[in-house]
């Protein structure tokens, strides 16, 4: 036993010398193989990894919380940046409020006397066209009706103008009225319900027919036509013509269209044009009337030209497709002289007015809008592979989250376009409402939705969506969304004001007929078996 001892005591000591014992040299005993059995078995009976496990489970609760708190942080920004904008809006409404009244009241006189700044407070009563009074899209500017007059002046309208340097021309104004199975009325109870000894009864219908009466004639009128054709070109110089001729009236038209007249000939050289972006934001204190000439395409691009009020619209169907456009040119001379003499039923169509709401963004300017759509928004995933993931609020309500090619926000208006082919319901241009259908969803029980007018949509591409998203405007300015960003649409203060050639509900008919040949079929054989 003393020479085992011996003998494995200098190997022990002989590492510092570089010499490697028999274990290094892959070598153990029976004593280190039993040893080392017994700590695999000891290994073996422990649980595996439990701290571990359990740590995993507290941090992904952890990143879960802080994405509910992203998430929130989000909403409250989109909701916050609406909610300023729509500050904005009417703060600017009651500068240019308050700019108007002074400059009549220097009209007046340049007198700053109590009396001058009633007579302009009252002849500031009928200056309304279609601007938002607080919860409704048009300023009534008495009990009753709804008016727009304004007082114009060519060239700059400086404080300091004065009548001898410019020539003071009148806006046509005009007032609508409500009426419903064609007996006009006078007056128009917003109030739809009245409640008497505990009843709920229908005191008015929410939406009639709408009448326009001219309170004095138009004067200024600008034509929009469809580009590329040559039929419409030969058509619009024959309207000109007559318009200046037979009616004699101021005719704006595009720079394009001017240009394409003056080749023609240089009768048309009293044709008046804008130069820049800028002149076409005053366009609406100007015009009158706007003839259009095309398709549902031209109204559109009508439509987006004005980014507030906008003056009643006279559509010629010369496309395709005519949903909006009642009037057939071959008549154009009888229908023109019909509706400058007036009254014309029209239909007032409603649009979205849209924000963009980066994430990223460190300001407002870095946001983008507003935007104004007559038919729909689409949000859409692109090139992309991968389904949408996008996360929808109504309000302060979580709707739905669209998983598919994408989603719809489209107007009353635009129920006959894209929101119809991704199968939504047609529904009349007069019921206020905001579609809400969704694009070929991976769901068997999505259907489509139609939400009531004051409501705000908030469309979020969450931050665990696998792609980008896109979103288009009338099928125009298409944008990319990033995760975090959001699209939050409301309708818009200023409808869009079409002719009617007979009413709203009948042009409404008479265009899915035609159109869309809806519910055409063969009538069924009169002479088959009957009832008994």
């Amino acid at each position: 036993m003393h020479n085992r001892h011996s003998q494995i005591s200098p190997s022990n000591s002989s590492r510092g010398n570089g010499i490697r014992s028999p274990a290094e040299n892959g070598c153990l005993d029976s004593t280190s193989v039993l040893s080392s059995e017994k700590s695999i078995e000891e290994l073996m009976q422990q649980p595996p990894l439990q701290g571990i496990e359990d740590n995993l489970v507290e941090f992904s609760e952890a990143l879960r919380t802080i994405a509910k708190a992203l998430r929130k942080v989000t909403e409250g920004k989109a909701s916050a940046q609406a909610e300023a904008a729509e500050w904005r809006r009417k703060f600017e409404l009651a500068t240019a409020h308050n700019l108007l009244l002074e400059r009549k009241v220097l009209s007046l006189g340049g007198q700053s006397s109590r009396s001058n700044v009633e007579r302009a407070k009252n002849s500031d009563d009928h200056a309304a066209i279609f601007n938002q009074n607080n919860d409704q899209c048009e300023l009534c500017s008495g009990e009753d009706d709804i008016c727009a007059h304004e007082v114009l002046r060519d060239g700059e309208t400086g404080l300091d103008s004065t009548p001898a340097s410019h020539k003071m021309t009148r806006k046509a104004s005009f007032k609508l009225s409500w009426y419903c199975k064609g007996e006009k009325s006078d007056r128009h109870t917003h109030d739809v319900v009245s409640f008497e000894k505990g009843n709920i009864t229908t005191a008015e219908r929410s939406s009639k027919q709408i009448s326009l009466k001219w309170e004095s004639p138009p004067q200024t009128v600008l034509m929009l036509t469809k580009p590329n054709s040559t039929s419409v070109k030969i058509l619009c110089s024959e309207i000109v013509r007559w318009l200046k001729e037979q009616k004699n009236l101021t005719i704006f038209v595009e720079p394009r269209v001017k240009s394409e007249l003056l080749s023609e000939s240089s009768y048309y050289s009293f044709v008046q044009t804008w130069l820049d972006d800028k002149d076409v934001q005053t366009l609406h204190t100007k015009i009158d009337l706007i003839v259009t000439l095309g398709g549902d395409g031209t109204v559109l691009w009508a439509a987006s030209m004005f980014k507030g009020p906008v003056p009643p619209i006279v559509p010629f169907s010369l496309g395709s497709l005519g949903f909006m456009t009642p009037f057939h040119s071959e008549h154009y001379g009888e229908y023109l002289t019909s509706i400058i003499h007036g009254p014309l039923s029209i239909t007032l169509r409603h649009r979205l007015q849209c924000h963009i709401i980066r994430y990223e963004a460190k300001s407002d300017d870095e946001n983008e809008g507003p935007m104004l759509v007559l038919n729909e928004v689409t949000i859409d995933r692109g090139i992309s592979s991968f389904l949408t993931n996008l996360e929808c609020y109504c309000d302060n309500s979580f709707v739905t989250c669209v998983q598919g090619d994408g989603l719809i926000l489209s107007t009353t208006s635009g129920s006959t376009a894209y929101s119809l082919a991704a199968g939504g319901s047609m529904v009349h241009p007069q019921v206020p409402g905001i579609l809400f259908t969704p694009i070929c969803p991976h769901s068997l029980s999505f259907r489509p939705l139609i939400l009531p007018e004051y409501v705000t949509l908030r469309v979020v591409v969450p931050f665990n969506s696998r792609s980008q998203a896109w979103v288009s405007f009338d099928g125009k300015d298409r944008k990319q969304l990033a995760p975090g960003d959001a699209v939050v649409c409301s309708m818009a203060p200023w409808p869009v004001p079409t002719a009617c050639q007979v009413d709203s509900t009948s042009d409404f008919l008479r265009s899915i007929h035609d159109g869309l040949h809806w519910n055409l079929r063969k009538s069924q054989a009169f002479d088959g078996p009957r009832d008994p």
